[in-house]
């Protein structure tokens, strides 16, 4: 395992969606932002603020259910102050989904009424949502539209091209493709979204990434690890937590020796899917200015 694991990943056709991003955004009446809420910083793409401009703006919080509710409550407050309403979603039981549409109504009603007074005919208001792969795109366009009406899949990247979607409520969506940025200035936001499958696990060495989430968990949620993986104390350091959760699994191979790769893979796997418990790995207060 490498201790000094460094994420630069930019494939070009991130690049790509970045220009049609930004070519695209004139046809729209507001932007639909969508985060991970269990990393609300680290999944926010910093050229949204400045592609998107003086758009309204819509942010979504999705993966809610796996987020701790008191943290995510402050999340909320912290967007509120900036005179953003952020909403909590989860698009796999479809929670939320209406406030979204009410949301983007609200955001262009004074452009909607400006335009029936101009004596123009109402027409769809034009949405775009934009976040960074994996973080659940296709799935709220699928239960927007209430039917299967794009590719996706749970490898980041899957969603490609540009298309219109119609959406219930008079809704019209621009769909683009999720975009991460040019290089990681901050390996903690880089660790965040590989933790959470924001970038591909074939790229990672994903020893050192789980040994790098158990790190974090024992400072923030050392009672959650602690009760998923039966243990009495954690270790003095990651690398001996790590290897009393391999022993408590019994992931051992030949000779006596641990089986890190399984160890890895299933701590990262139950953080994704919640069964450590509902855990948010960074706060407002974390964000550097």
């Amino acid at each position: 395992m490498d201790d000094n694991l460094h994420i630069n990943w930019y494939p070009g056709h991130m690049k790509k969606t970045k220009e049609l991003v930004r070519n695209n955004l004139k046809l729209v009446d507001v932007v639909v932002e969508l985060l991970d809420a269990r990393i609300p910083f680290s999944s926010k793409n910093p050229d949204i603020d400045r592609l998107a401009g003086n758009k309204p703006r819509v942010v979504i919080l999705n993966k809610s259910d796996l987020a701790d509710r008191d943290k995510l409550n402050k999340w909320i407050s912290y967007y509120k102050q900036r005179g953003i309403k952020a909403i909590p979603v989860d698009t796999v039981k479809g929670v939320g989904l209406n406030k979204i549409v009410e949301e983007c109504k609200a955001e262009t009603k004074e452009k909607m009424d400006a335009l029936i007074e101009k004596g123009r005919k109402e027409r769809p208001i034009r949405i775009m949502i934009v976040g960074v792969p994996n973080v659940g795109k296709s799935s709220l366009i699928n239960k927007l539209t209430g039917r299967k009406s794009t590719v996706t899949g749970d490898k980041p990247g899957v969603t490609k091209g540009k298309q219109w979607v119609r959406l219930k409520g008079n809704l019209e969506l621009l769909d683009t493709p999720g975009i991460l940025w040019p290089k990681f200035e901050d390996q903690e936001v880089a660790l965040n979204l590989a933790f959470s499958r924001a970038i591909k696990d074939e790229v990672l060495d994903i020893e050192t990434l789980a040994l790098r989430l158990i790190e974090k968990l024992m400072i923030i949620e050392p009672e959650k690890l602690k009760e998923r993986y039966k243990l009495e104390e954690l270790g003095d350091t990651p690398i001996e937590t790590m290897d009393m959760i391999g022993y408590k699994r019994g992931f051992i191979m030949g000779r006596k020796e641990l089986d890190y790769t399984r160890i890895a893979l299933t701590v990262l796997n139950e953080f994704r899917e919640g069964k450590i418990g509902k855990i948010t790995l960074e706060m407002p207060e974390d964000i550097k200015n």
